[in-house]
């Protein structure tokens, strides 16, 4: 038992959930109950960004980022949780006209906080909810800090699989399976 913080790729949930279990919503505070297991939490960290929204936005684009807006300060209210919010970027369409967007500023976030916390001997463990590759240099950063870090990940055969590079790398790993989307499924009163 020792004191851990989580670390939540809210991109990389979102499409663990939409591939592997779709039309579930996960409880962010369960999720992290789960996460810390028997460890004392001393902060949760949750990555995204904001939908994007055209100029001047539709409806629909309103719409989605009203909603988007509501969890975010939903989550601000869960005990040490923090949210950390990067940029979406649009870049273009597809030849089938189909957006293509990057998340900006997520990767260094969630490393940089990591990295933080390692080196101020804060955390004996790092509980990184993620599949991305990207946060490779802050795994190699903290290890040697004598923190364990272990990857919570997607299905190894399904569409949100994790990079292969950050599954070797990582102290330890636990696949999100249906048992646990089960125990932090949001009720229809959450």
């Amino acid at each position: 038992m020792g004191t851990c913080a989580i670390y939540i790729d809210g991109g990389y949930l979102d499409k663990v959930l939409q591939h592997d279990y779709p039309q579930t919503r996960v409880d962010i505070g369960q999720l992290v109950g789960e996460m810390t297991a028997s460890d004392t939490l001393l902060r949760a960290y949750y990555y995204h960004c904001m939908p994007y929204q055209s100029n001047p936005p539709t409806t629909v684009e309103q719409r989605r980022y009203a909603s988007k807006r509501r969890f975010i300060d939903a989550l601000s209210h869960i005990p040490r949780f923090q949210v950390r919010l990067g940029h979406l970027n649009f870049l273009g369409l597809t030849d089938t006209g189909q957006p293509i967007f990057q998340q900006k500023r997520v990767d260094m976030m969630l490393g940089v906080d990591m990295a933080l916390l390692a080196v101020k001997q804060r955390v004996d463990r790092m509980a990184l909810l993620t599949g991305d590759s990207d946060t490779i240099p802050a795994v190699e950063a903290v290890k040697p800090e004598g923190v364990v870090v272990t990857l919570w990940h997607g299905p190894l055969k399904g569409r949100s699989s994790p990079s292969r590079d950050l599954y070797q790398i990582v102290d330890e790993r636990v696949e999100v399976d249906h048992a646990m989307i089960t125990r932090t499924t949001r009720s229809d009163s959450n």
